[in-house]
């Protein structure tokens, strides 16, 4: 069985540095690669002679240098997700692959560990190329560790996922089945099988911080293009974002983990959110 566990991480300034350069290069070597990928596609359209070869990581170093500064794993695993994205493609499961954005894309980058390259010593994490990073372990675990996955948030804050391999654990089956209802004014109405219903309220985090997003997104919008004030705005609104986030994953995690703690058999309703968010008078609240 593959777990992950999330930690956050708290590096040098050196350290996030290199984190950040790490990311950046891993979107580089994925837009290349795609741009590469689209260029071979349009050849082949175009009946040209033979189909030649996308390109690998390693040929792009010798024209970006700086591509030899990254960790070489994180720049393979870009090509895998880049080769796993037209794999779906192709397959019919999700749409054509879209360039990374260092705006709009998930800041993250993946590697492996070879032989004991990410390991874990008197409260922190060994990285390769970034070496021993400070962490907050709140929960151990046992097992063999796979790869790491490194994420910085819009507001700075980086962590970091470890896959771990692990024993499958024992599974003790419960007898209970419950209908979930999803809804606007309750989160969610659940119904046993005894028929005893139980109402989850709906905690509308988004409502409840509406007027400080509102306020932080007008400042931002005041302040000029590129001056340092704008930066600060925009940490400030990302940050009233990124609140709200935690809010709802929290939430989210609590009462999922407690759903199938308690029930064998879980039924819930197929909902198209996208369909009903059409509807511009409650779209607020569903997305909410």
């Amino acid at each position: 069985m593959l777990k992950g566990y999330t930690y956050r991480l708290h590096p040098t300034p050196a350290q996030a540095d290199f984190l950040v350069r790490t990311i950046g290069c891993t979107r580089f070597i994925y837009n290349k690669l795609l741009e590469d990928r689209i260029a071979i596609r349009e050849e082949a359209k175009a009946g040209s002679g033979t189909r030649r070869k996308p390109a690998t990581p390693a040929s792009y170093k010798p024209l970006f240098p700086f591509l030899a500064e990254a960790d070489s794993l994180a720049l393979a695993n870009a090509k895998l997700n880049l080769d796993t994205a037209f794999a779906k493609f192709f397959a019919g499961m999700g749409g054509f692959p879209a360039f990374k954005s260092r705006r709009r894309s998930r800041a993250s980058y993946t590697t492996n560990n070879q032989h004991g390259t990410i390991r874990i010593e008197a409260g922190k994490v060994r990285l390769p190329k970034v070496g021993f990073v400070r962490f907050t372990q709140h929960r151990p675990f046992e097992g063999v560790i796979r790869s790491a996955t490194v994420s910085m948030t819009r507001t700075g804050k980086f962590f970091v996922s470890i896959l771990v391999k692990q024993d499958d654990a024992p599974w003790i089956p419960a007898k209970n089945k419950v209908g979930i209802d999803l809804g606007l004014e309750h989160f969610a109405v659940m119904t046993n099988d005894e028929m005893v219903s139980e109402k989850i309220e709906n905690p509308r985090f988004l409502r409840k911080s509406e007027a400080k997003v509102k306020k932080a997104q007008r400042a931002l919008s005041r302040k000029k293009i590129g001056s340092k004030n704008r930066e600060k705005a925009r940490l400030i609104l990302a940050k009233r974002h990124e609140k709200i986030a935690n809010q709802r994953k929290d939430f989210l995690h609590k009462l999922s983990r407690r759903i199938v703690d308690e029930n064998q058999v879980i039924v819930v309703e197929t909902l198209k959110s996208k369909d009903m968010m059409q509807n511009h008078k409650v779209a607020k609240s569903i997305g909410d």
